[in-house]
Protein backbone atom coordinates (compact mmCIF):
# COMPACT_ATOMS: atom_id res chain seq x y z
CA UNK A 1 0.00 0.00 0.00
CA UNK A 2 1.35 3.35 -0.97
CA UNK A 3 -0.83 6.06 0.50
CA UNK A 4 -2.70 6.53 3.72
CA UNK A 5 -5.96 6.84 1.77
CA UNK A 6 -5.32 3.49 0.07
CA UNK A 7 -4.83 1.90 3.47
CA UNK A 8 -8.10 3.42 4.70
CA UNK A 9 -9.87 2.19 1.56
CA UNK A 10 -8.49 -1.32 2.09
CA UNK A 11 -9.80 -1.39 5.66
CA UNK A 12 -13.20 0.00 4.61
CA UNK A 13 -13.52 -2.76 2.03
CA UNK A 14 -12.61 -5.37 4.63
CA UNK A 15 -15.08 -3.98 7.18
CA UNK A 16 -17.87 -3.96 4.60
CA UNK A 17 -17.03 -7.56 3.71
CA UNK A 18 -17.01 -8.61 7.39
CA UNK A 19 -20.54 -7.24 7.74
CA UNK A 20 -21.90 -9.03 4.63
CA UNK A 21 -23.39 -11.81 6.77
CA UNK A 22 -25.20 -9.29 8.98
CA UNK A 23 -22.95 -9.41 12.04
CA UNK A 24 -19.40 -8.75 13.12
CA UNK A 25 -17.93 -11.65 15.07
CA UNK A 26 -15.25 -11.06 17.70
CA UNK A 27 -12.66 -12.97 15.69
CA UNK A 28 -13.45 -10.88 12.59
CA UNK A 29 -13.04 -7.70 14.62
CA UNK A 30 -9.73 -8.95 16.04
CA UNK A 31 -8.49 -9.77 12.55
CA UNK A 32 -9.49 -6.32 11.27
CA UNK A 33 -7.78 -4.69 14.22
CA UNK A 34 -4.56 -6.61 13.48
CA UNK A 35 -4.66 -5.48 9.85
CA UNK A 36 -5.20 -1.87 10.94
CA UNK A 37 -2.19 -2.10 13.25
CA UNK A 38 -0.07 -3.54 10.43
CA UNK A 39 -1.13 -0.59 8.25
CA UNK A 40 -0.30 1.88 11.06
CA UNK A 41 -3.88 3.14 11.32
CA UNK A 42 -4.59 4.58 14.77
CA UNK A 43 -7.37 3.08 16.90
CA UNK A 44 -9.67 6.13 16.70
CA UNK A 45 -9.53 6.17 12.90
CA UNK A 46 -10.05 2.41 12.79
CA UNK A 47 -13.18 2.64 14.94
CA UNK A 48 -14.52 5.55 12.88
CA UNK A 49 -14.38 3.38 9.74
CA UNK A 50 -17.22 1.23 11.08
CA UNK A 51 -19.64 4.15 10.79
CA UNK A 52 -18.22 5.93 7.74
CA UNK A 53 -18.35 4.61 4.22
CA UNK A 54 -15.82 6.16 1.89
CA UNK A 55 -15.05 5.65 -1.73
CA UNK A 56 -13.06 2.52 -2.47
CA UNK A 57 -9.79 3.14 -4.28
CA UNK A 58 -8.96 0.63 -7.01
CA UNK A 59 -5.71 -1.21 -6.34
CA UNK A 60 -3.61 -0.91 -9.50
CA UNK A 61 -0.85 -3.41 -8.80
CA UNK A 62 -1.83 -7.07 -9.33
CA UNK A 63 0.32 -8.30 -6.45
CA UNK A 64 -1.49 -5.95 -4.03
CA UNK A 65 -4.88 -7.04 -5.42
CA UNK A 66 -3.91 -10.68 -4.78
CA UNK A 67 -2.84 -9.77 -1.23
CA UNK A 68 -6.12 -7.95 -0.62
CA UNK A 69 -8.14 -10.88 -1.99
CA UNK A 70 -6.25 -13.23 0.34
CA UNK A 71 -6.82 -10.92 3.34
CA UNK A 72 -10.54 -10.93 2.54
CA UNK A 73 -10.52 -14.73 2.27
CA UNK A 74 -8.74 -14.99 5.64
CA UNK A 75 -11.32 -12.64 7.11
CA UNK A 76 -14.10 -14.80 5.68
CA UNK A 77 -12.70 -17.84 7.50
CA UNK A 78 -11.76 -16.05 10.74
CA UNK A 79 -15.08 -16.60 12.51
CA UNK A 80 -15.18 -20.30 11.67
CA UNK A 81 -18.52 -19.93 9.87
CA UNK A 82 -18.68 -19.86 6.08
CA UNK A 83 -21.85 -18.01 5.06
CA UNK A 84 -23.28 -18.33 1.57
CA UNK A 85 -23.39 -14.54 1.19
CA UNK A 86 -19.67 -14.37 2.03
CA UNK A 87 -18.88 -16.96 -0.63
CA UNK A 88 -20.88 -15.09 -3.25
CA UNK A 89 -19.37 -11.74 -2.29
CA UNK A 90 -15.75 -12.97 -2.29
CA UNK A 91 -16.20 -14.30 -5.83
CA UNK A 92 -17.69 -10.96 -6.93
CA UNK A 93 -14.82 -9.07 -5.30
CA UNK A 94 -12.24 -11.25 -7.03
CA UNK A 95 -13.84 -10.58 -10.41
CA UNK A 96 -14.14 -6.84 -9.66
CA UNK A 97 -10.44 -6.82 -8.75
CA UNK A 98 -9.67 -8.24 -12.18
CA UNK A 99 -8.25 -11.46 -10.77
CA UNK A 100 -8.42 -14.75 -12.61
CA UNK A 101 -11.66 -16.47 -11.49
CA UNK A 102 -10.07 -19.91 -11.86
CA UNK A 103 -7.19 -18.91 -9.54
CA UNK A 104 -9.52 -17.33 -6.96
CA UNK A 105 -11.68 -20.45 -6.95
CA UNK A 106 -8.64 -22.68 -6.42
CA UNK A 107 -7.36 -20.47 -3.59
CA UNK A 108 -10.72 -20.65 -1.85
CA UNK A 109 -10.89 -24.43 -2.30
CA UNK A 110 -7.39 -24.88 -0.87
CA UNK A 111 -8.22 -22.66 2.09
CA UNK A 112 -11.43 -24.56 2.76
CA UNK A 113 -9.63 -27.91 2.76
CA UNK A 114 -6.65 -26.67 4.81
CA UNK A 115 -6.61 -27.41 8.54
CA UNK A 116 -5.79 -23.77 9.36
CA UNK A 117 -7.55 -22.16 6.36
CA UNK A 118 -4.25 -20.76 5.10
CA UNK A 119 -2.30 -21.10 1.88
CA UNK A 120 1.44 -20.57 1.70
CA UNK A 121 2.60 -17.42 -0.10
CA UNK A 122 4.40 -19.52 -2.70
CA UNK A 123 1.28 -21.51 -3.55
CA UNK A 124 -0.86 -18.38 -3.58
CA UNK A 125 1.41 -16.62 -6.06
CA UNK A 126 1.86 -19.76 -8.14
CA UNK A 127 -1.92 -20.12 -8.57
CA UNK A 128 -2.19 -16.57 -9.91
CA UNK A 129 0.99 -16.88 -11.99
CA UNK A 130 -0.37 -19.85 -13.93
CA UNK A 131 -2.54 -17.51 -15.98
CA UNK A 132 0.55 -15.67 -17.25
CA UNK A 133 2.17 -18.75 -18.78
Amino acid sequence: METYQEKISLLQEMIAFALVDGELHDREYDFLELVSQELNIDKATFLKLFSERGQTIVIKDEFNRICQFYRLALLMHSDGVLHEREQIKINELGINMGLNPYATKRVLQLMKSSSNQMVSPEVLLALFSEQHN
